[in-house]
C-alpha cells in the first residue's frame, strides 16, 4: 500500500518524530518531516504529500491553526490529515473533527494502528477521488453513476429485499445523506439540502461506503434498496 506514497509528519518531539518516521518508512511510505507547523507549511510549497500527520500541541502554531491554514487553501482542502496528541479528551477530539481532521490518535498509540489509519485514509481518498471543490473529477463517471441510480430507482419494486447481513447503525445525518444519494443527488446538491459543507458530505458518503462495504454510489444505492435502508 505504501509504495511511493508521500507523507508529511509534523511533530516537535524529535524522539517521537524519528520513531514514527522509521516505522512508517518500514511500512513502505516515503516520509518527510518537519519540527513545527511553519516548517511544515514551507515544505508544502514544494511537496505534494498524499497525507499529513501532525501533532496538535506545538509551540507558536498549534495543530488546529495548522489545519485551519490547510483547509483555507484550495490545494489542501481535501488532503487527509491525522492528528497525534497527548490530549485524548472527547472535547478535544470533537474540536479536531470540527476543524476538519480525518482521524485523531491519542498518544501513546500503537504504531500499527497509525499505519492502518493512514492506509485506510489513502485507500478512501483513491476510491472517492475528490477535487478541491469536493465532487469527483471525472464528471462523466459521476453522471454515469447518477444515471445508474435513476435506473435503479425506476425498478425499485423489482429489487428483492432481504435483511441486511449485519445490523447497521447509521447516525441521523448519515441516514439523511443516504436518502439523498438514493435520490441521485450529487455532493454539492446534498450539501445545499442539508445546509452543510461539501467536505462534510464527502465524509458521510465515505462512512456509508465503509459501513456497507460498497465502493461507489451505485453500489451503495443498490445495497440500500436491497436491504430496505432507504425510502
Amino acid at each position: 500500500m505504501g509504495d511511493h506514497q508521500q507523507l508529511l509528519l509534523v511533530d516537535d518531539e524529535p524522539g517521537l518524530r524519528e520513531a514514527v518516521q522509521a516505522y512508517l518508512e518500514d511500512s513502505g511510505f516515503t516520509v518527510h518531516t518537519a519540527s513545527n507547523a511553519s516548517d511544515g507549511w514551507a515544505m508544502l510549497q514544494h511537496l505534494s504529500p498524499d497525507l499529513i500527520i501532525t501533532d496538535v500541541m506545538m509551540p507558536q502554531v498549534d495543530g488546529y491553526q495548522f489545519l485551519k491554514q490547510l483547509r483555507e487553501d484550495p490545494r489542501f482542502q481535501t488532503l487527509p490529515v491525522v492528528f497525534l496528541t497527548a490530549r485524548g479528551m472527547t472535547s478535544d477530539r470533537i474540536q479536531g473533527y470540527q476543524a476538519g481532521c480525518d482521524a485523531y490518535l491519542p498518544k501513546p498509540f500503537d504504531p500499527d494502528e497509525l499505519v492502518a489509519i493512514v492506509e485506510n485514509l489513502l485507500t478512501r481518498r483513491t476510491t472517492t477521488s475528490t477535487t478541491a471543490e469536493g465532487d469527483m473529477p471525472d464528471i462523466a463517471d459521476m453522471a454515469r453513476q447518477i444515471a445508474e441510480i435513476k435506473a435503479l430507482l425506476t425498478q425499485r419494486g423489482a429489487i428483492p429485499q432481504t435483511p441486511a447481513p449485519i445490523k447497521l447503525d447509521f447516525t441521523p445525518r448519515e441516514q439523511s445523506v443516504l436518502e439523498l444519494v438514493a435520490e441521485g443527488l450529487m455532493n454539492k446538491e446534498i450539501a445545499r439540502r442539508l445546509e452543510t459543507s461539501v467536505r462534510n458530505v464527502e465524509k458521510y458518503v465515505s462512512r456509508l461506503f465503509s459501513k456497507t462495504g460498497t465502493n461507489s454510489r451505485t453500489e451503495l444505492v443498490r445495497y440500500a434498496l436491497e436491504h430496505g435502508l432507504a425510502k
